[in-house]
């Protein structure tokens, strides 16, 4: 086997990271956008000496954990890499792969894994980060990386996270477009905004909306952030977040209130929280609170 080879494969596994597992002689092949059962033609696109890595090019037998998606854009978006395999068999898969690294890592050998106790397959993120860009027409746009690239996928929702976050993201998009400030470009740093943050009290309902940018703030920002927490109701603070850094990295160290509070209140295990842009919390309540 060679790279550019066309092979016929069966996924007998899927990889931490989402990808099908099939062999060759041995040779183990990681292959995206496959599941467990598939039949398939896949193209070599990389070849190392303990592994390989495969591009599906024909779907021959589908396995029965296949379904459609549930994002329109699931194909293109890095965001989420199970979304074409059954519920159920994810939890399945996760709870094997968490077996095999306590016994063949850990050398643990006497437990047992139990299962994860989920029902919410989609909508359960409280917080999000969306990097922002301007498209080929010059609008602004927010999303996920494409898969591979720092190219950004254009979303105006996003099943996984909190429904009663998805009105915002469009109109927050239109009015940063209207207030002409200018994106980062991170391939020569210039530019001003970069992430749009959200997070959210699944039991309070409290949203906060962070702005990350190069620049420190200007009048025109924060009137803007004065009107978005009198038009939505639950919005309960704006901030920026300044990081002005060629990084990775999306927070930077300063953030500073632009409109009410910087932070939201949350409910967790008859506790009150008070949770900042900066604040580790799981993005899952529900199953921290499980």
């Amino acid at each position: 086997m060679k790279q550019g080879d066309l092979v016929d494969i069966e996924i007998v596994d899927i990889s931490s990271e989402g990808s099908g597992i099939g062999k060759i002689e041995q040779q183990v092949i990681f292959i995206p956008d496959t599941v467990t059962g598939d039949r398939i033609s896949s193209r070599i696109v990389r070849l190392k000496k303990k592994y390989a890595n495969g591009k599906l090019v024909e779907l021959k037998e589908k396995s029965a954990h296949r379904i459609r998606p549930r994002c329109i854009v699931a194909d293109k978006c890095g965001g989420c890499q199970w979304q074409h395999i059954d519920y159920q068999h994810q939890l399945e898969t996760k709870a094997n792969q968490v077996q095999e690294t306590l016994t063949r890592i850990g050398g643990f050998s006497d437990f047992t894994v139990e299962p994860i106790l989920s029902d919410q397959e989609l909508g359960y993120r409280n917080k999000v980060n969306y990097p922002l860009g301007i498209s080929q027409r010059g609008n602004i746009k927010a999303g996920y990386y494409q898969k591979g690239s720092h190219d950004i996928v254009n979303i105006n929702k996003c099943p996984i996270q909190d429904d009663r976050l998805n009105p915002f993201l469009t109109e927050i998009k239109q009015d940063l477009q209207q207030l002409d400030l200018r994106i980062y470009n991170e391939k020569n740093g210039r530019g001003a905004l970069r992430h749009l943050c959200f997070r959210i009290g699944k039991h309070t309902g409290e949203i906060l909306l962070t702005l990350v940018s190069a620049k420190l703030s200007d009048d025109r920002l924060e009137k803007q952030a004065e009107e978005w927490v009198e038009r939505y109701p639950d919005l309960v603070g704006v901030c920026l977040n300044y990081n002005p850094e060629k990084t990775n990295v999306i927070l930077g160290k300063k953030t500073e209130l632009l409109a009410g509070r910087d932070y939201i209140q949350e409910k967790f295990a008859d506790l009150t929280f008070h949770l900042r842009p900066d604040t580790f919390f799981q993005i899952n309540t529900t199953i921290a609170e499980t």
